[in-house]
């Protein structure tokens, strides 16, 4: 019997038909709008960042910003890369949302996209298109399941709206899959990516894990529920969500002060 290394060198790795490796990246911020009244709290919304490709395939339609993986890297330092050199955004973390290896989905030829989700703050953010991509922007979102249940995912940002259909085919380990109806003007298979992303974080802050990646070291329990209520798309009464996050959070001896407000004391993550 061959060893081991008699083995590996009668093996040729080209002699096998491979695909190209990508990593994309759904990178999501939290914008608190400006209240136009102390009566009122402040709006939040949940924001995605897209780049408009500045070559072809899909030439000036938006996308996530990723590319491919190269010699010597792991596919979540290529996520890692792949943003800060499109957008100079740079995420502290990432979280996996799937692979995404329909044959067709790349006109370019077999490719391989690894999706990524990640959250920014609001105070680390100045994006830029960069690289190949030829602006990069943060579009508001929107994801709701449509009567004939179909999902609609909205984008926004100024005049431009993206509009794309998608369907959810299956759900595994807490994760759903979805299949493209309409586009919606989103490159490659980027809106089932983005779908897929925000059932992820969704499910997340369920269990309040992306809710305090939102938020900063000290928070008021309104900033938390506020997060929460943005990101699943739902309104919770102040009592039932204070009952519901007691045990994830701790009082610290802090308080904010605000015109016309009472004084809010500040929480902290339980360790």
């Amino acid at each position: 019997m061959d060893t081991e290394k008699e083995f590996l060198s009668n093996y040729h790795i080209e002699d096998y038909e491979r695909p190209s490796v990508t990593a994309d990246v759904a990178a999501f911020m939290i914008r608190t709008e400006d209240k136009t009244s102390y009566r009122k709290n402040p709006e939040n919304k949940l924001l995605l960042l897209l780049i408009r490709r500045g070559a072809h395939p899909f030439k000036d339609m938006w996308a996530l910003p990723g590319g491919f993986l190269q010699k010597g890297e792991t596919v979540e330092e290529c996520a890692l890369r792949e943003i800060a050199e499109e957008t100079t955004v740079k995420p502290v973390s990432i979280l996996p949302v799937g692979v995404f290896s329909e044959p067709d989905r790349d006109p370019r030829g077999w490719i391989i996209s690894n999706a990524y989700a990640s959250i920014i703050s609001e105070e680390s953010v100045r994006q830029t298109g960069c690289d190949d991509a030829a602006d990069a922007q943060w579009f508001a979102v929107s994801f709701t399941c449509s009567a004939d249940g179909n999902y609609l995912l909205t984008l926004e940002y100024e005049d431009i709206r993206l509009e794309a259909v998608l369907a959810a085919e299956k759900t595994r380990f807490g994760r759903t899959t979805f299949r493209i109806l309409e586009s919606g003007g989103l490159a490659f298979d980027h809106a089932a990516i983005i779908a897929a992303a925000l059932s992820a974080l969704r499910g997340e802050a369920k269990n309040y894990e992306a809710v305090f990646d939102f938020l900063p070291e000290t928070f008021t329990l309104t900033a938390m529920q506020k997060v929460q209520e943005t990101i699943m798309n739902v309104s919770v009464l102040p009592a039932n969500f204070r009952r519901m996050v007691s045990a994830y959070v701790e009082e610290t001896d802090e308080y904010v002060r605000g015109e016309g407000h009472r004084p809010a004391r500040l929480y902290k993550r339980k360790k």
